[in-house]
């Protein structure tokens, strides 16, 4: 079951403490060539992370999200930006809201690392957005779970800023989940925006303007692409 009332965020633990990576290991490859091309980034399924099936049946539901939120796990700001740590994070944080909230499986729908890694946060919502049509009920907050897609981020960005590698993660995920969904980046917002909490922190929060135009430009840039390419096949054989 799910509570109406999410409880004070707490700080994940046990997350495996490997050697942290170097600052140029922080860019995921590729994440520009994803953008331009618009095609679907490289978001790890739970299975690959290593997810517990869910607590409870979950609903998926017959209709589009209309709207993004943005969190902050409200965790350690940890230096270990690989995949092993990620994946980590993605079981702590599954443990957390299974095991402390009382909740059906993760609250979000994905998760993103302090290294830029995109994870599936509850069962489903990889092909829900797939589909461009679906979304699974979640519990990341109140009267926003049936239609809003939430997206943690690894990390407390209260008085600090993202990684570069996160926040150009979170800007290719977050230009494909309103591409796919037809979501216009007005409705990009935090999580404060509908809840009383300091989620996603004041220093992502004051962030989410620019996220909001760089969002928009990459969908500006890929939209042009596209008309390009159609132009050039569209062209007769001489």
């Amino acid at each position: 079951m799910e509570f109406t009332h999410l409880p004070r965020r707490s700080f994940l633990r046990g997350a495996a403490g490997l050697t942290a990576a170097t600052a140029a290991g922080l860019l995921l490859p590729g994440a520009q060539a994803e953008a331009r091309a618009a095609a679907e980034p490289r978001i790890y399924s739970c299975a690959e992370w290593g997810a517990r099936p869910p607590a409870d049946p979950l609903t998926t539901l017959d209709h589009p999200a209309n709207r993004v939120l943005v969190h902050h796990i409200a965790c350690p700001n940890s230096t270990d930006y690989s995949l092993a740590h990620a994946f980590q994070v993605a079981r702590d944080d599954q443990a957390d809201h299974i095991d402390n909230n009382g909740w059906s499986d993760t609250g979000q729908h994905f998760t993103i690392s302090r290294g830029g890694y995109r994870m599936e946060g509850r069962h489903g919502s990889l092909d829900a957005l797939r589909s461009g049509n679906r979304i699974v009920r979640a519990a990341h907050c109140p009267g926003q779970n049936d239609n809003a897609i939430g997206i943690e981020n690894e990390g407390t960005y209260t008085l600090v800023e993202p990684p570069q590698a996160q926040w150009d993660s979170l800007v290719v995920f977050v230009a494909y989940v309103c591409e796919q969904y037809g979501i216009p980046v007005e409705e990009i917002k935090g999580h404060r925006d509908y809840y009383n909490t300091e989620c996603p922190g004041d220093k992502l929060y004051a962030k989410l303007p620019q996220l909001r135009d760089e969002v928009a430009a990459q969908l500006s840039e890929a939209s042009a692409s596209r008309r390009t390419t159609s132009r050039r096949q569209a062209r007769p054989v001489r």
